[in-house]
């Protein structure tokens, strides 16, 4: 037999309505993993996507649309361009839409995929016959988040019923602005409910027909519950809450409890709904950011104005933004002068007085006066965009204890089964029981053990947490994040940018040689072109002192010491008065001079000429207004906190001494992780920094937290960021994390302890059939509603 050749497997990306929580995507991605050609499956539940590599040669894209169809969800192919690379097209948020702003035409207008053939592969959309000109309308958004398939796309062949679903529940995707009663599990609460109060009519008005009239009203309700059961079990998931409530309702109607068979359906549909209901806030809640955003913007072009769609937007443009407006893009001021209102950015309510070369973001409020804008991002990379996507990601993130109760729930539910079975057979058998009676418990028991509000408990409370998070500028990576931020036990700050304001002001100018000019102009022609904050300080003060200087040559930064380079010839240098030292001789006037400045918390730099110190400039950096409060607050949890600075020691300790917190000073890269590595070995670190330079810290620590205003910060390589840059917001990022972590715990004691209490009861017959649905689905209830008061939370409320 001749091998089958071997083909590339192709990266396709689907829109799952109705997928709407960490449970929903284990039992898609359980139901697909099994599936031949099928790998690295990626579930997105904030974005409703489905991404994998298929070999299509083994599975066609049509088996995976009818395998998840068959769950009860409905798939519609997300485009992607042939010509790109499968890891092209698949972003950090799992979409799998290609976010480079070259190869996809995000205008909002149709555009045109290369033609393939029917069963071509490379086109996850041309592979089962779809229009290959899908109108994308981002409306001013830029995410896998919102709907990027037009209902057109979607297959014919979608299921529209849904169900629950276990692992998870299958939520219906409801349109924008429709009531519950519209969609599908509103309308089979609606029959199921009519055929029930039918039935109870009929029972009263014609007693002989009531029983019948009941078992009508469970089978309109259990069908489409059967239906989504059994193709879950020939996918290989055959322990399901569908394929529990099958057996309950048909197992009752046998044994001559149709009534409560019938009510039984009516319970569950119902719960359907409110848990529906419930997993919508959550996301409604994220997808609000990107409602920000506006769909329009008006660009300049040649001294003329004209609307476009604010997705088309490319860099370079010039936007016109005028009072009122909100802006449509990630940009720098290039004319104009106004208040800003970045508070869907960062949170911060107080609008921002903004100019030339100052940076705006999309979303922002432009409050005073018309500003002309250069567009700096594309609209998928600006910094709400990356704010969902961050949090999208972070929902894939799963905590420990979520992971363990995903495993614990794998034998959990075949161990239930199995206890019903022994009660419906071994009292009969051995004991010479009523069957009736015992059927009519194991049915129960069937019932109340289905884990849903166990499952669920964890990554509502997280999805809850994230959304509050982000909404006041706190952004965590996920369910690990919360779970390590909760513990942490000590919180390392970094000084400059982070509990000083990062914007230094030189102070003292000393000459030891020369003028005050000349020992100015040195310093300022090595540090021309440097972003680092001290170097700004200085060729400020030059702009303000008039004093000319002519940029350095071979100028180069030394990692931790200073920066070096050539002035007419001469060799600079410019750095801390310890490692310029070993460069030139310091009398006993130039080290009392540099420990006075030091002493007074002001960083000094000597500058260094042809090997002669030549003077020292003095700078000083003033702790942020709220740091000493935030330390405070921190103190007040049981955190300690403690400064870790490049800094001279004196500098350090005095600064340290103002805020009340530990220090560690005079620390190069490499010493700061040492330390960070040594606090861990006591108890879970957080390291606070500004994302780029402290990147090694950040990443030894515990948890690594980047302070910045969305796109100035690092939200790559940390592990959350608060994008208010206030140092305050450590211990509320903390103080959310605690109460996300107290939420899981009630829930996860809610969830067992109800199913302990109801277990016992269903086997001695203190409750019946009704009341297991009742208590399975009002745990699931109780157990979301409580996740959800983490919306509500306010991180910022000390106590």
């Amino acid at each position: 037999m001749a091998a089958r050749p071997e083909t590339a497997a192709q990266t396709l990306s689907w829109k799952v309505g109705g997928m709407d929580c960490a449970s929903c995507a284990a039992k898609i991605r359980g139901a697909v993993e099994r599936l031949p050609g099928v790998s690295d499956v990626k579930l997105s539940v904030m974005s409703e996507t489905l991404t994998l590599a298929l070999d299509a040669g083994a599975t066609t894209p049509e088996a995976i649309e009818k395998r998840v169809n068959g769950l009860g969800y409905t798939t519609a192919a997300l485009a992607a361009p042939a010509s790109a690379s499968p890891a092209a097209k698949q972003d950090a948020c799992g979409c799998g839409h290609d976010h480079s702003g070259h190869a996809q035409d995000h205008s909002g207008h149709a555009h045109e995929h290369d033609k393939h053939e029917h069963g071509d592969a490379c086109c996850s959309g041309a592979a089962h016959g779809h229009d290959h000109k899908h109108g994308h309308d981002h409306s001013g958004h830029s995410h896998a988040g919102h709907d990027h398939a037009p209902k057109s796309a979607q297959p014919a062949t979608a299921a529209k019923d849904h169900g629950h679903g276990l692992p998870g529940h299958v939520h219906e995707a409801t349109p924008d602005g429709a009531s519950w009663y519209q969609t599908a599990k509103g309308r089979l609460v609606i029959a199921t409910g009519l055929f029930l109060g039918a039935a109870y009519a009929a029972g009263l008005i014609w007693p002989g027909i009531g029983h019948w009239a009941f078992i009508l009203a469970c089978i309109v309700g259990v069908a489409p519950v059967a239906k989504r059961a059994f193709a879950a079990a020939r996918a290989g998931i055959p322990f399901t809450i569908e394929m529990l409530m099958t057996i309950a309702a048909i197992g009752a109607l046998f044994i001559g409890a149709a009534e409560e068979a019938a009510l039984v359906v009516f319970l569950f549909a119902v719960g359907e709904v409110l848990e529906g209901v419930a997993a919508d806030r959550a996301r409604a809640s994220i997808r609000a950011l990107g409602d920000l955003v506006p769909k329009t913007a008006i660009i300049e072009e040649n001294g003329a104005t004209r609307q476009v769609d604010a997705a088309s937007l490319t860099i370079g443009q010039t936007v016109l933004v005028r009072p009122g407006d909100r802006i449509p893009a990630d940009g720098e001021i290039i004319d104009g002068t106004s208040g800003i209102d970045e508070s869907p950015v960062t949170g911060e309510s107080v609008p921002k007085t903004k100019g030339v070369g100052e940076p705006v973001y999309a979303g922002s409020v432009n409050r005073e006066a018309a500003l002309r804008v250069r567009v700096d991002k594309a609209a998928e990379d600006n910094t709400i965009a990356r704010i969902i996507r961050l949090v999208e990601e972070a929902q894939e993130a799963r905590a420990p204890t979520e992971r363990f109760i995903d495993r614990f729930s794998r034998w959990y539910m075949p161990a239930i089964v199995g206890l019903a079975v022994l009660v419906a057979l071994v009292p009969p058998l051995l004991l010479g029981a009523e069957w009736s009676v015992w059927i009519y418990r194991a049915l129960a028991l069937l019932l109340i053990g289905c884990p849903c509000a166990l499952v669920i408990s964890v990554p509502a409370a997280i999805a809850a947490a994230l959304s509050a998070g982000a909404r006041q500028g706190l952004l965590m990576k996920g369910g690990v994040v919360i779970e390590t931020a909760a513990k942490t036990g000590l919180v390392a700050f970094d000084k400059t940018g982070t509990l000083t304001q990062g914007k230094p002001r030189v102070t003292d100018i000393v000459a030891l040689a020369g003028s005050e000019a000349e020992v100015l102009a040195f310093a300022a022609a090595v540090e021309h072109g440097s972003a680092h904050p001290l170097a700004e300080a200085v060729l400020e003060r030059t702009r303000t002192d008039g004093i000319a200087y002519k940029p350095a040559t071979e100028a180069a930064a030394l990692a931790g010491q200073g920066v070096t380079g050539k002035v007419d010839g001469r060799a600079v240098f410019v750095g801390a008065p310890r490692h310029a030292e070993s460069r030139a001789p310091f009398d006993k006037r130039a080290r009392v001079t540099a420990e006075e400045l030091e002493a007074a918390g002001k960083t000094v730099a000597a500058v260094i000429v042809d090997g002669a110190l030549t003077g020292f400039i003095a700078l000083r950096d003033e702790p942020r207004e709220d740091a000493a409060a935030a330390i405070a607050e921190l103190k007040a949890m049981g955190i300690r906190s403690t400064m870790l600075t490049g800094d001279n020691a004196r500098t350090g300790a005095a600064i340290a001494a103002g805020l009340g917190m530990e220090h560690k000073a005079e620390l190069m890269p490499d010493d700061k992780v040492a330390a960070i590595k040594a606090f861990s070995r006591e108890t879970a670190v957080m390291m606070v920094g500004d994302g780029i330079n402290d990147a090694p810290a950040l990443a030894a620590a515990s948890i690594g937290i980047a302070m910045g205003s969305g796109t100035d910060v690092a939200l790559e390589t940390a592990d959350g960021a608060v994008l208010k840059s206030r140092v305050r917001d450590v211990a509320a990022l903390i103080r959310l994390a605690r109460a996300a972590m107290g939420n899981i715990r009630t829930n996860i004691t809610i969830a067992l302890g109800l199913k302990a209490a109801f277990l016992v009861t269903s086997v001695l017959g203190y409750t019946g059939l009704w009341v297991a649905i009742l208590a399975d689905t009002g745990a699931t209830v109780i157990v979301t509603a409580n996740a959800l008061r983490l919306l509500r939370f306010d991180a910022g409320k000390a106590g």
